[in-house]
């Protein structure tokens, strides 16, 4: 009995320092969005990791080897998904889904609302926890693929910078919104915000920028200007 004991015991030892070191690998290999569990997607990759390993370290009557595979197969799918994601923008939105806007220019989205299946007290609460508490001082509100409300008050309620003293009020002309990304175009962004090609071709060569490809990411800003990051030539 008691060499039974024992062997269970360094059995276990044996078992959960294995588990742990490829629980530590395969996290690292994964990369910090898994970590973080930026969506629904990674949470539940990251559940179901955390289980499998946690099967291999305490279950003796589950074979090591089995557990094992099973872990490093998840984080193999877990990576073939995040690569295909990363290509493709609709697969993108088929894994992650997209973002939601639920309050436009102050005015509430019900179809958008009902499609995430938010009750407006939840939409109310994510606004108190960012110290709003009136619907009147959002301008827009989107529903991020985290759960989260992310809120551009109005003007008028911004916090001023050094830069803003005096300054006149002035609403937004656009939402801040990617119009490139990876060297593509974001064709729906484009056609929310009613821009065209060429518009966007005009503002690249005033930063002698000559196609499209070159650019990593671009982004419209709240007065029309563009943020432009270049590729990499590394």
């Amino acid at each position: 009995m008691k060499e039974l004991m024992d062997f269970n015991f360094w059995e276990m030892i044996l078992r959960t320092t294995l588990a742990f070191a490829a629980l530590l690998i395969l996290a690292r290999i994964l990369g910090k969005k898994q970590l973080s569990q930026l969506t629904f997607f990674h949470y539940i990759t990251g559940i179901t990791f955390g289980s499998i390993a946690a099967e291999m370290a305490g279950q003796t009557d589950v074979p090591f080897m089995d557990a094992l595979i099973a872990l490093v197969w998840w984080a193999m799918l877990t990576l073939m998904l995040s690569y295909i994601s990363l290509k493709s923008s609709k697969f993108r939105v088929i894994i992650d889904d997209e973002p939601s806007i639920v309050i436009r220019n102050g005015v509430i989205l019900d179809k958008s609302l009902k499609k995430a299946r938010l009750h407006m007290d939840d939409v109310m609460m994510m606004l108190r926890e960012q110290s709003i508490f009136s619907i009147q001082d959002v301008h827009y509100a989107v529903l991020e693929t985290n759960g989260e409300l992310s809120v551009m008050k109005k003007a008028a309620q911004q916090e001023p910078t050094k830069t803003d003293v005096n300054a006149p009020i002035t609403e937004p002309i656009y939402m801040p919104s990617e119009i490139i990304s990876d060297g593509k175009l974001v064709v729906k962004n484009m056609r929310e915000l009613k821009l065209t090609e060429e518009w966007v071709m005009k503002k690249l060569k005033k930063k002698q920028i000559n196609s499209i490809d070159e650019v990593f990411y671009a982004q419209i800003q709240t007065d029309g200007s563009l943020f432009v990051d270049k590729k990499s030539k590394e």
